[in-house]
Parts: C-alpha cells; sequence; structure tokens
C-alpha cells in the first residue's frame, strides 16, 4: 500500500479555527470533505517548511507555526497517510483558497458540524476534548 507523508495547519484566528474544503475528487472519501490545510513533504523539507510552503501555495497566508499537535495513521482504501498536525495562528483572517471549494472559521463547539475527510477527525476529537 503506498504511504504518503503530510503536514496540516490548525490556524487559529483567535478563537476560531480554519477549515477547508477539497473540492471534488476521484476518491469518494475524501471528495469534498473539510480538513485541515496543508500537503505532502517534499524532499530535503522539514515538516515546518513544508507546512509554511503548502499554506502560500493553498491559502496565501503566512502562519506562525506554534508546536506539534497530533500525529495521526489512517488507512485510505488506496493509501496509508501519515499526518503531522500543527497549531499555528495568524494575524487575520484574509486569505485566498486556491485549491479549496470552501472555507470556515469555527469555534471548538462548532466543529463536529462539518464533514471531516476520516484521517482529520481524531485531531477534531483531540481538540475538543482539550478545549
Amino acid at each position: 500500500m503506498k504511504k504518503v507523508e503530510v503536514v496540516a495547519a490548525i490556524i487559529y484566528f483567535e478563537s476560531e479555527i480554519l477549515c477547508v474544503q477539497r473540492p471534488k475528487n476521484k476518491h469518494d472519501y475524501i471528495s469534498e470533505k473539510f480538513e485541515f490545510p496543508g500537503g505532502k513533504i517534499e524532499v530535503g523539507e522539514t515538516q515546518k517548511e513544508a507546512l509554511k510552503r503548502e499554506l502560500v501555495e493553498e491559502l496565501n497566508i503566512a502562519t506562525d507555526i506554534k508546536s506539534l499537535f497530533l500525529t495521526v495513521v489512517h488507512k485510505y482504501p488506496d493509501f496509508e497517510l501519515t499526518m503531522h498536525s500543527y497549531i499555528c495562528e495568524v494575524q487575520s483572517k484574509e486569505l485566498t483558497l486556491n485549491e479549496h471549494i470552501a472555507k470556515e472559521w469555527l469555534s471548538l463547539n462548532e466543529l463536529k458540524k462539518l464533514d471531516w475527510a476520516a484521517a482529520d477527525i481524531p485531531i477534531v476529537d483531540k481538540l475538543i476534548m482539550n478545549g
């Protein structure tokens, strides 16, 4: 099974968290699901370097990356995903959706209302539990 290693950002603006919606995908299990933004780590990049690059590519934003929050290993039908999530902060909600079809800024108690990608659910659960 193909293994993919990615980074994801839990982006806070004050008490709200950025949630972004994936576009349609050939894989139903991730098509139009919500996720934390991020992406694949390129050869030679650290996790934080990859996260900074991905956030500029996907959202045109610069974030203050604080700390590693949770690493999730999830087996999807076609690949195994290892996702390192980081707590991040931004100074404004200004961003551009270059790859996603929608965004929401939600408080912790609103996160469960979204249809999340399976690998992101443990992060949502831990955020709420730590709330």
